[in-house]
């Protein structure tokens, strides 16, 4: 049995581009689905509320101090030895080519995964796991 995980970066959230002031197109999900209102919600940034993802991002970047955000997160989704692949999904070539990166970058430390389970087992998990 594999696990292929889809929009792991949570609608590009996860970039660590993004913050309070960032708008999205009227016709972006980001926009318009936030609650579920047309599809899963869980396919805009990932079912967790806007404002708590930016604060776990922000947790994240913290003590990790990441030279790219989408690295770690791809890479320690690929840490995971259960995960067959993931699909990061991308609307630019420059976003294909950065998310390989994850690829070719080493392993997280010990500190760096229990820097990220701390901050997921806080703010996201209570979030996510009844959806299971």
């Amino acid at each position: 049995m594999g696990i292929i995980v889809r929009v792991p970066l949570a609608s590009g959230l996860l970039s660590g581009k993004y913050d309070q002031t960032t708008s999205f197109g009227i016709d972006d999900h980001r926009s318009f689905n936030r609650e579920g209102a047309r599809f899963d919600k869980g396919e805009t940034f990932s079912g967790i509320p806007y404002a708590l993802a930016l604060k776990a991002v922000q947790a994240l970047k913290d003590p990790i101090q990441p030279e790219n955000m989408v690295h770690l997160a791809l890479r320690w989704i690929l840490d995971f030895p259960e995960v067959s692949t993931i699909i990061p999904g991308a609307s630019r070539v420059d976003q294909v080519v950065d998310n390989v990166g994850a690829v070719e970058m080493k392993g997280l430390t010990q500190e760096e995964k229990q820097a990220i389970d701390k901050v997921y087992g806080q703010l996201i998990k209570p979030l996510v796991h009844q959806q299971w």
